[in-house]
């Protein structure tokens, strides 16, 4: 099965364009490159012994788009490619929105025009805004999203369920990522924030490989057991695999919209990620607080017992692994770029 993948060097793509092709799947890297970088590419072939067909274009090029569609004739798309820094949004919220809807639509519209049936969509646990009630399952209402980007997701979402109103035969997987992190356990690929990182993890392994000075926790008086926020923090390599577990239900229907929460569960403070992460490396981090983000929730996490349940699927690392694979990929960065 050949399949599209939108923003495929990214973290989250290369991670699951390694896991597509372990699975005997076809993937087609299509990434500009704006958030990740063109070594990534070889480093997949060094996991995999396979080194994926890559298209160096914007998504939001409806002709370059369609020109792959010609060429590479897909079965599936799975449409990672997004802006996702939530405070970048709270200040840049056209960039977003020009970005994140624009590349939706010209997926669907080449959907249509080159009969594909198949598409995995990256959402976000942001579509749920301030829960009222935690954990928060898919049929948890809504809130008003606190940020530009967590709208983009909802918008995206409201698109999807408009466009499966009018389409025959199309499956589409809405997955509702939680907090990715960690690296391949090789080594080889792992998060790559371009400039200052948007995220905790590589914020403190950069802290504690020197690159940083110091990290700093945003908040310490929410609500919450410690103070900090409370988060969901999945392995990347088990939200990759979620994808293909999501295309091997969908090789089984003719016409299912579904939702699904991929998180672990558990919730775990910013506070214990990083009390977890000294613990692991024996290395002491130095850390202040400083004043809460716009647009961050004090507290979320995922009822994943649908995930496990319809798509056997269920998170198989730890947050130690997690962190320890995140650590080793910053300390091999410097031999890969």
């Amino acid at each position: 099965m050949k399949v599209i993948v939108t923003g495929g060097a990214g973290f989250i793509g290369s991670h699951t364009v390694v896991e597509l092709i372990n699975n005997g799947y076809t993937p087609i890297i299509v990434d500009d490159f704006r958030n990740s970088k063109p070594f990534i590419i070889n480093q997949i072939f060094k996991i995999t012994g396979q080194k994926p067909k890559h298209y160096a274009i914007d998504c939001c090029n409806y002709k370059d788009f369609e020109t792959v569609f010609k060429i590479e004739k897909p079965e599936g798309i799975i449409h990672f490619a997004a802006y996702k820094a939530v405070g970048e949004s709270v200040n840049k919220p056209l960039k977003y929105y020009e970005n994140n809807i624009n590349s939706l639509v010209n997926v669907l519209k080449l959907m249509n025009e080159f009969d594909v049936n198949n598409l995995v969509f990256s959402s976000s646990c942001t579509v749920y805004g301030s829960a009222k009630v935690i954990p928060v399952t898919e049929k948890t209402p809504t809130q008003k999203a606190e940020s530009p980007y967590g709208n983009t997701k909802q918008i995206g979402e409201d698109i999807l369920h408009d466009y499966f109103k009018t389409s025959k035969n199309k499956n589409i997987s809405i997955l509702r990522y939680f907090n990715p992190i960690g690296a391949h356990p090789s080594g080889l690929i792992g998060e790559l924030p371009i400039g200052t990182p948007n995220n905790l993890i590589p914020f403190i392994t950069q802290t504690a490989d020197g690159i940083r000075k110091s990290l700093t926790i945003f908040g310490n008086d929410y609500p919450t057991r410690d103070g900090s926020c409370i988060r969901d923090y999945i392995h990347v390599v088990d939200l990759a695999i979620a994808h293909i577990k999501a295309f091997e239900k969908q090789k089984n229907q003719t016409s299912e919209l579904e939702t699904y929460n991929v998180g672990t569960g558990k919730g775990t403070s910013v506070i214990e990620v990083v009390e977890c992460f000294e613990k692991e490396t024996k290395i002491k981090l130095n850390y202040s607080f400083g004043e809460k983000r716009e647009g961050d929730v004090a507290e979320i996490y995922a009822d994943n017992s649908k995930i496990i349940s319809e798509l056997e699927w269920e998170p198989k690392y730890s947050l130690q692994d997690a962190l320890k694979d995140a650590w080793n990929w910053q300390k091999n960065l410097k031999n890969v770029k």
